[in-house]
């Protein structure tokens, strides 16, 4: 049976013609790779399936999904789809996950929506699809809130919530951009898994994950059904710096626990990171990795431990001085950016938070810093769903360069992006780190990308370090 039907789709945006007549269908028991590189329109294309686009959106040709016509249909149409035929995995698990009601609470609403079912037993549902999804101990992390989980766990409970209600096509846009491998085998084992209930299409720009498991594949460039693009290769590290150099950052037996938890996140972890040398911080979701870089931002107070900047320790008495010295770069490009601020107002915020902005030399700074990360002028005045994924993370990088740091915390900076984009943006940072001397301290999950850029490496399992 064939469940989606698209014919000759056009997406236009504030005159960018982003999708150019492409068509594809996808059948019961399929896997459908949609491929490309940023900004190809894989995204726009599923939103457009989905009924997701901005209000300002163009769209012509035909969608049809279940013997229906949906191309132009309204959001009351697409409203009775979405959650119970029609699951959604996005890149962002927070864009769909309400920060203020527990992981089962939202599971158990959507069953609740669509089954009419008792609370109990939506509840304990809840629970089965958070235990299908390999989320351990479901009982206990069903009464926890987003924020309590990392963000593999997040992401998972966002497959959850697509699958809860068993639907008929799932599209998964870069479901597992955030997880370690072994992580990401085991989600897409399961989403594949669903193949003989369900079409799929899964939009990634993982070519081993494609080889693996997807039936069919398509290409996207340039809005366009094409050939794959080249990919750009990573250039090699900066120089090592002197082992005599005085430590940028110093974290000394870091302690980081949760409510609910017996055990600590971060369990007495000890490393430095030096001026002009990039750190890499590798481990499984949930090992520890993003708890660690939460409290060395002072994000998240430490249970116990301590940690200095340039020698000066961090606390209450000092974090508002040398806060800019020490700035995130995010792992999700668009969910770091507010939807409703231009670009150019985007870089310019963290200059007036701190009150250094200057309405005269204001806007020359940004136009420096937009040249400084590759961004060419004219994007000044978009908003972030106007830009590509790699073109955003470059406005996070830009925001974070604003307040001249010493130190960046790229929080898994990369993987949400594809091959060539990834490159590019790493390239970036090498650059950045050569000119201006920055430290990194770089959370991944990806070894061969780590081997590739990372002076040291260390490695957490379960809230230590391994030897």
């Amino acid at each position: 049976m064939t469940e989606l039907v698209v014919r000759d789709l056009h997406v236009r945006i504030r005159g960018t013609h982003a999708v150019r007549g492409v068509s594809f269908a996808v059948h019961k028991g399929e896997v459908l790779a949609l491929v490309g590189e940023s900004g190809a329109g894989k995204s726009l294309t599923m939103q457009a399936v989905l009924g997701l686009l901005p209000p300002e959106a163009e769209v012509d040709g035909s969608i049809r999904f279940a013997g229906r016509e949906f191309a132009g249909a309204s959001q009351t149409e697409y409203a009775d789809l979405r959650g119970s035929r029609l699951g959604f995995v996005p890149q962002d698990a927070l864009s769909v996950l309400s920060p203020v009601h527990t992981i089962g609470d939202q599971l158990a609403r959507a069953v609740r929506s669509v089954q009419r079912t008792d609370r109990r037993t939506a509840d304990n549902a809840a629970r089965a699809v958070l235990d299908r999804v390999g989320i351990d101990d479901a009982v206990r992390r069903a009464r926890a809130y987003p924020h309590e989980f990392s963000g593999g766990m997040r992401q998972r409970a966002v497959i959850a919530m697509a699958i809860v209600n068993q639907p008929e096509l799932i599209v998964a846009d870069e479901p597992t951009t955030a997880l370690d491998p072994r992580i990401q085998a085991q989600i897409l084992d399961l989403l594949t898994g669903l193949r003989d209930d369900s079409a799929i299409v899964l939009v990634t720009h993982d070519q081993d994950a494609v080889a693996t498991y997807a039936d069919r594949t398509l290409t996207l460039h340039e809005g366009r059904i094409a050939d794959s693009p080249h990919v750009d290769s990573i250039r090699p590290r900066t120089a090592t710096p002197p082992i005599a150099d005085p430590p940028l950052l110093a974290v000394r037996n870091l302690t980081v626990r949760y409510r609910g938890r017996q055990e600590p996140a971060v369990d007495d972890v000890s490393f430095d990171v030096r001026h002009g040398e990039t750190v890499a911080l590798i481990g499984e979701s949930g090992c520890g990795k993003s708890s660690t870089a939460s409290a060395v931002l002072q994000l998240r107070r430490p249970e116990a431990g301590e940690v200095r900047l340039d020698g000066t320790a961090l606390d209450d008495s000092t974090i508002h001085r040398l806060r800019p010295a020490m700035q995130p770069v995010f792992q999700d490009p668009y969910g770091s950016l507010s939807p409703r601020l231009k670009i150019l107002d985007a870089i310019a915020e963290p200059l007036k938070v701190q009150g250094r902005w200057d309405p005269r030399r204001g806007p020359a700074r940004v136009a420096e810093l937009m040249e400084q990360v590759h961004l060419d002028q004219s994007l000044a005045d978009r908003r972030p769903r106007e830009l590509s994924g790699g073109q955003c993370q470059r406005v996070g990088i830009a925001r974070a360069l604003a307040s001249d740091p010493k130190l960046l915390v790229l929080d898994e900076p990369v993987s949400s992006l594809d091959a060539r984009v990834r490159a590019g943006v790493i390239n970036l940072l090498t650059e950045l780190q050569r000119d201006l001397g920055l430290g990194y301290l770089f959370i991944s999950h990806d070894h061969g990308l780590v081997e590739q850029i990372a002076h040291r490496t260390l490695v957490m399992r379960e809230g230590r370090f391994l030897d």
